[in-house]
Parts: structure tokens; C-alpha cells; sequence
């Protein structure tokens, strides 16, 4: 394991200087038809029943009740009777660190494609946030993708987090020492402002703070909020948003005091944290991903993290917006089902869940009106599943097909290519 993870960090010290920018997202020219699902355009829209979509070009160009729509002649169709539709899925947490991943620009596309499908598309990512790992890897990743040559889901990323100086996470502490002393650990302003913008020359998408590190067991460090809010302002002023991993009350402060957007997790030491924190962050629109499965484990979770599932709940209550994200690709164990179960023990909802999901994340990132519904003229970025979530919130691990910009990108058990049927 030692070996594996100083291999990942020589390639990421390459890769910080060498990374290159992904090529444009390709157009998709397909058509196709989906009949007979219930759909749900939106969390707070009313679902249709017996539906039809339409869509032409990659783009949703009509949805309805199937009875009142009409669709040309010889469109492919895909039978969805007793299915349910829903806008593409996005996970807001993920990491291309596995070894997998290494030489990402030359691996087998077959291979990359069924990885994606084992990790992400499977479970109805079609959109996923990588907040850290080898920039080289994932961007050449992100270049396949779309230039059409792998099936998979979009990716924006972060390139190579920035830690506090003297802030390397514990966990890291046994890599040799000049690769500790190469990660960014910006020490002035000035050089957290420059560490940002090689970041986002090189490629990246957003941009990660350490605003709290844990360097033991016991002990968060938190950034200099002044070194912190110049890093944000390269980002603002890009039009980027920044991830925050901010682990406890300080960490959370120095996040408020520079004004980043997202914290990237639930904050696990919640020793004197109020509702008056979660208020502030409401005030200064945090959005904020739980990742609870990774404090929790397998359908538990001790006392010592049940008040993480309050700050989730208390927060969404309160209006403060969720994204769903898993911390997959740190976590190896890549089936969200434990992340959803604890969402609604937190207090989630199937519209609340929906939301962070599908609507939450298109609203954070400025995209609605391309994504995050099930309307015409959006992305036709869609999940069909087998069962309904919002009888049973497991379901939304029971997917059928994951369809990004109008193509089939992971079908269950077939390659389920639709067929052209009288209509």
C-alpha cells in the first residue's frame, strides 16, 4: 500500500506542472424515444404518469403523457412501462485516486468505460465532481470522455487540493519527505493565490481548500483565512467555485471568512457547533455535501457521529442546500445505497434527496437551464430505474439506463440498444 500511494504521489507531482487542458464536450446526433415511465421533471414538479420523452440531438425535445404525444416516424423506442424517470444524477464527491487510473490518456477505452460503469454510471452518475487526485490522469480521463471514445459520465475537477503550511493531513505523513515537502502548502497570500491559478491553468474546474487539516488523531490546523480568501478570489474572479474540507469550528470559520462556496463534507468534529454556525453558513450560501457513509460505515453509526446526522438535518431543514456526494474513489466501496439510507435517517426526504441530486447542483454550478430537470430544451442527461425512490429511497440505486447527452451510457444487464417499434 505504501508503495502504491507514493507511486500516485510522484505522478501527481508530475502532473501538477504538466496537466493540459480537455478538449470541448462532443454533439450527440441520436434519437430515441423513452415510453411509459413515470417521470419526475423535477423535486417540486408533479410527477407524470405513463410518460414519454423525447430526444433529438442529445437534448430533451419533448416530454408528456405518452397518450397525448406524437413522435416521428421510425424514432427508436425504449419500452420504460413501470420504470420511473428522473434528471441525470450528480455526485459532488468523488476522487480519480484509485491505481486504476494511472495512464488514464493510453488505458483501453473498454476498460475505462467498464471502471466508470463499476464506480459511477451504474448508479446514475452522468455528472461527478472530483474535489482531488492526479490532474494528468483524470483531465486525459475527462478527454476521452468526451471526445466520444470512452462512455462516461461528465467530470469537473479539482486538480491537487491546497493544505494549510505545515497542514499535511496525518494520514499522509508516512510518504518520504520530498514528496510532503512538494504539496501545495501555500505560506503567504500571494502564493495561495498563485497555487490556485496554476491549478485552474492546468485544467481545473474548482478549486479545494484545506481550511481545517487534521495533522493528528486529535488535532485540526487550520489555514490562514488570509491565505484562504486569496486563493477564493483567484477562483471568483474565474467564475470558479471553492470546496472546503473543513473538519471543525475553526476550519469552518476560516471558510466563512473567505468566502468559499461549497464544504466538500459534513463537519465531523462537532464539538460547539450551534445553530447559529449552520445560520451563518446558510446566510453566506454554503452549500453543503454529507458524505455520511464515510463517517458512518455499513448502516450504522455510533454515538459519536449521531450528531453529524443532525447538522444534515438541521441544515437542510433550515433551507441550507445539499448536494449528494460519497467520497467514492476514497471509499472503495462504491454502492451509494448506505449514503441514501443515512440522508433520510438525517431527516431527507425523497423530493429533498431528488433535489441534491439533480436541481441542487445544476443551481451551484449557474447551469439550470441546461440541466438538472426534465424539460425541453435541457441536456437529455436522464436515469431510469426500475423501482420508485420515492417509496422506498434504496431505489434510487436501481438503475436501468444512465443516459448522458441522449446516449445510453451504462444499461443493466443488456446493452439494451433501442429498437425502432411502431408507435
Amino acid at each position: 500500500m505504501r508503495i502504491l500511494r507514493t507511486l500516485f504521489f510522484t505522478l501527481l507531482l508530475a502532473a501538477l506542472a504538466n496537466a493540459t487542458q480537455a478538449a470541448g464536450p462532443s454533439n450527440s446526433g441520436n434519437r430515441m424515444v423513452l415510453v411509459g415511465a413515470k417521470i419526475y421533471p423535477a423535486p417540486d414538479a408533479a410527477p407524470i404518469s405513463n410518460g414519454a420523452v423525447l430526444v433529438e440531438n442529445g437534448k430533451i425535445a419533448a416530454l408528456g403523457k405518452r397518450e397525448e404525444m406524437k413522435f416521428p416516424s421510425g424514432v427508436p423506442v425504449i419500452d420504460c412501462h413501470g420504470m420511473v424517470i428522473t434528471a441525470g444524477f450528480q455526485n459532488s464527491h468523488v476522487h480519480f485516486t484509485e491505481p486504476k487510473w494511472v495512464n488514464a490518456a493510453r488505458l483501453p477505452a473498454e476498460q475505462l468505460t467498464r471502471q466508470l460503469q463499476e464506480m459511477l454510471t451504474r448508479y446514475g452518475f452522468t455528472t461527478v465532481v472530483d474535489t482531488g487526485s492526479v490532474p494528468e490522469n483524470t483531465i486525459a480521463l475527462r478527454r476521452r470522455i468526451e471526445a466520444g471514445e470512452v462512455q462516461g459520465p461528465r467530470i469537473l475537477t479539482a486538480g491537487g487540493p491546497l493544505y494549510p503550511k505545515n497542514g499535511i493531513p496525518y494520514y499522509l505523513s508516512d510518504l518520504p519527505p520530498e514528496i510532503l515537502k512538494q504539496l501545495q502548502q501555500p505560506a503567504t497570500p500571494e502564493e495561495g493565490a498563485a497555487d490556485a491559478a496554476r491549478m485552474l491553468d492546468a485544467g481545473a474546474d474548482i478549486i479545494k481548500l484545506f481550511t481545517g487539516s487534521w495533522v493528528s488523531h486529535s488535532q485540526v490546523l487550520p489555514m490562514d483565512p488570509k491565505i484562504a480568501a486569496a486563493a477564493v478570489e483567484v477562483a471568483h474572479k474565474r467564475g470558479v467555485l471553492v470546496f472546503a474540507h473543513m473538519s471543525n469550528i475553526a476550519g469552518l470559520e476560516v471558510a466563512l471568512q473567505s468566502h468559499v462556496d461549497v464544504a466538500a463534507h459534513a463537519i465531523e468534529n462537532t464539538q460547539e457547533l450551534t445553530t447559529s454556525h449552520l445560520e451563518r453558513m446558510k446566510a453566506a450560501h454554503v452549500s453543503l455535501i454529507p458524505t455520511l457513509f464515510l463517517f458512518g460505515g455499513k448502516d450504522q453509526m455510533d454515538a459519536n457521529h449521531l450528531p453529524i446526522l443532525k447538522e444534515v438535518g438541521d441544515y437542510s431543514h433550515m433551507g441550507g442546500q445539499i448536494l449528494f456526494g460519497t467520497d467514492v474513489g476514497f471509499l472503495h466501496d462504491y454502492d451509494p445505497v448506505y449514503e441514501y439510507k443515512f440522508m433520510r435517517r438525517a431527516g431527507l426526504d425523497f423530493s429533498h434527496i431528488l433535489a441534491s441530486l439533480t436541481t441542487a447542483p445544476a443551481e451551484r454550478f449557474k447551469e439550470e437551464k441546461a440541466r438538472g430537470r426534465v424539460a425541453p430544451g435541457t441536456d437529455a442527461d436522464l436515469v431510469v430505474l426500475r423501482a420508485d425512490p420515492a417509496t422506498n429511497i434504496e431505489n434510487f440505486t436501481q438503475v436501468r439506463y444512465t443516459i448522458r447527452k441522449g446516449r445510453i451510457i451504462y444499461a443493466a444487464g443488456s446493452p439494451a440498444e433501442p429498437q425502432a417499434k411502431p408507435h
